[in-house]
């Protein structure tokens, strides 16, 4: 699992014209190359009556499964320049498709680069970005006298709460980063007069937006 990337925040769809075409976004978050493929068919059927649909998408940790379509257009002119532009924002596990309807204005190779670059990063714009960061939960459970003074430090600290249980006791659980587990614990042991009982938990990503 990476320890920290970029992706984005979820579905989206976007629209721009240029010299009289309609160039229309759509852009989703998918983890397997069978997911990106239905989004891709699913954007087909709806705008079936469109002169292109062209698509890209870039899969893994490693970027491992890239493909870039141009659904007519000119070799070269509209699915890599798509998925140039997801490389060069760094995200991964992402899929987009262009749909363009004709204005009746030819735009040259060098217009169409940049027609269906500028799609595709105004979509990216518009769905929004963020960054995933893999954490530690960390379970502390202490009794209510403690609640005040923990909840108090915690969120004046740098560990973020992501959620408190109120049971017999009161249980805190907060993301920590995974080279900061051992400080923690000293931290929060320290701070509750070794009185908490602290269990290190699942590893969970945390999203937080980037635009």
């Amino acid at each position: 699992m990476l320890s920290i990337y970029k992706t984005v925040k979820g579905y989206g769809e976007h629209e721009i014209v240029i010299q009289k075409s309609r160039f229309i976004t759509y852009i989703d978050r998918v983890t397997t190359e069978d997911e990106a493929q239905r989004f891709i068919e699913k954007i087909k059927k709806k705008h079936w009556d469109a002169n292109h649909n062209c698509s890209a998408y870039l899969i893994g940790e490693r970027d491992h499964i890239q493909k870039a379509n141009d659904d007519g257009e000119p070799s070269g002119t509209a699915g890599v320049p798509m998925l140039e532009v997801l490389k060069k924002r760094g995200l991964k596990d992402t899929v987009v498709v262009v749909t363009r309807y004709f204005g009746g204005i030819k735009l040259g190779a060098g217009g169409l680069i940049r027609a269906y670059g500028s799609a595709t990063s105004e979509g990216l714009n518009a769905t929004g970005i963020v960054e995933r960061k893999l954490m530690r939960i960390f379970h502390t459970t202490v009794d209510y006298t403690w609640l005040g003074k923990l909840e108090n430090e915690l969120r004046s600290s740098r560990y973020l709460i992501k959620e408190i249980h109120y049971l017999d006791q009161v249980e805190v659980e907060t993301y920590v980063a995974s080279d900061e587990t051992d400080s923690f614990i000293a931290w929060m042991t320290d701070l509750t007069n070794g009185q908490a009982n602290i269990e290190e938990g699942e590893l969970e990503y945390l999203e937080q937006d980037v635009c």
